[in-house]
């Protein structure tokens, strides 16, 4: 449900793009997508390692409270189930991240002629 919580405010704020505007974010979707991965893969470059997400579930005792037949409350203890998200490093071939990397940069680069293509298109179809 979390992925939602960020995803909703993104939706709001495009539904207040201007029609120029929603046509420019869409042309830069996927430069923008491939940055992201160019910056993943040279932090992994970096550090030598990468970093996996990994969703631990736990179980804590918790305080629920509940309702008598009257109308009144009471409290009691109960157990509740958690998910954490961590880190967690994975090895990785260097020499394979940076061919990657350099492969990333390429598609980066020919996909940003295209974008500003796109964006001039967009401009002129939507002048404001």
């Amino acid at each position: 449900m979390k992925p939602i919580l960020y995803v909703l405010p993104l939706v709001a704020l495009a539904a207040c793009a201007t029609p120029r505007e929603a046509c420019i974010n869409d042309a830069q979707r996927q430069v923008n997508l491939l940055n992201q991965q160019i910056a993943t893969a040279q932090g992994n470059i970096d550090r030598g390692y990468a970093l996996a997400e990994v969703q631990d579930i736990r179980t804590v005792t918790t305080t629920c409270t509940g309702t008598n037949e009257d109308g009144s409350t009471f409290t009691f203890p109960c157990q509740e189930t958690q998910t954490y998200t961590r880190e967690e490093p994975v090895a990785i071939n260097v020499a394979d991240e940076r061919a990657k990397l350099a492969d990333l940069v390429q598609r980066r680069d020919a996909a940003a002629i295209a974008t500003n293509e796109r964006i001039q298109q967009c401009i002129a179809m939507h002048p404001e």
